[in-house]
């Protein structure tokens, strides 16, 4: 059994943002995963709950008319890995979140729920972070975008203000065109595992595929949020596609990092990963690209 208070359903953004008023401590559930489980910890015990699940209008993938991809908040996780548009424009995504879980709950698990969480083991956080994600929040005074850097606040922190909800995760189109991405998830198991660190890679390769012309990496579990590796990214921008290159950032992302020693990795171990990662993943990425190391 659930202990739980009382329960609302909204069926539009509207409704939601209104109970959200009317009830201010409400927890918000989409598949609820996470808030379940919480609630059968005792963790959530007695609260009100608003359920957002109906809201049609927030789930799905779509191209919108500036080429921005747009993730409607509710789209599950399965979803997301069979959609046409993710498979076409940024796939590691749909490979990223096809590591969450099982098959069950990659099937009512959202990516709003995945974000809004604000844990840094999320498996769409390192590579959202490496696409240059926008947060979409819509609330009563209207609709609000916050780059996913500033939306993770810390530990389990979000930039949600009272009355708002996610409404969609926004790729902007200089984020995705003539890119491509790897996401390595290092765990004991190979389901049903929070990762140990995650990394995401994406380049975009010159048209002769010699010269990195962007480079991105973000990670999980490397830091309280999950973070970007600007110093690594800013010294290999431009830099010539080669072993040495990606000898150079597996050493240079550990400017980046901050890893935490937890029951599931010393800090010297995660330190290894993000290194031994970052250039596994850029080779990958590389590879994908068209180019050759």
């Amino acid at each position: 059994m659930y202990d739980v208070e009382a329960i609302y359903e909204a069926k539009t953004v509207a409704e939601a943002i209104k109970l959200r008023q009317e009830h201010p401590k409400a927890v918000i559930i989409a598949g609820g995963s996470d808030v379940l489980i919480k609630i059968r910890e005792g963790k959530l015990a007695g609260c009100e709950l608003i359920s957002i699940y109906g809201v049609d209008e927030i789930r799905g993938v779509k191209l919108e008319d500036d080429g921005t991809l747009r993730i409607g908040s509710l789209t599950s996780f399965s979803h997301i890995t069979k959609n046409e548009l993710i498979q076409k424009y940024i796939n590691v995504l749909g490979e990223a979140v096809d590591k969450v879980g099982g098959p069950q709950i990659r099937a009512i698990g959202t990516i709003g729920g995945n974000t809004c969480n604000g844990v840094t083991s999320a498996d769409s956080a390192s590579t959202l972070m490496a696409w240059d994600a926008i947060i979409e929040l819509t609330g009563p005074e209207g609709v609000r975008r916050v780059p996913i850097e500033k939306f993770y606040l810390g530990a389990g922190k979000v930039d949600i203000h009272e009355g708002e909800i996610q409404t969609g995760v926004l790729i902007p189109k200089t984020s995705y065109e003539n890119c491509k991405g790897h996401y390595i998830k290092y765990g004991m198991r190979n389901a049903m595992e929070i990762a140990t660190t995650g990394c995401s890679v994406n380049v975009r390769l010159s048209p002769d595929k010699k010269t990195v012309e962007r480079l991105r990496i973000g990670y999980g579990v490397a830091a309280p949020v999950p973070i970007r590796a600007h110093k690594a990214e800013e010294k290999f921008n431009g830099a010539p596609v080669s072993m040495q290159t990606a000898e150079g950032i597996s050493k240079a992302v550990l400017e980046d990092v901050n890893p935490r020693d937890s029951w599931r990795a010393s800090k010297d171990m995660r330190l290894h990963l993000c290194s031994e990662m970052a250039k596994r993943a850029f080779i990958e990425a590389v590879r994908l690209c068209g180019g050759e190391i």
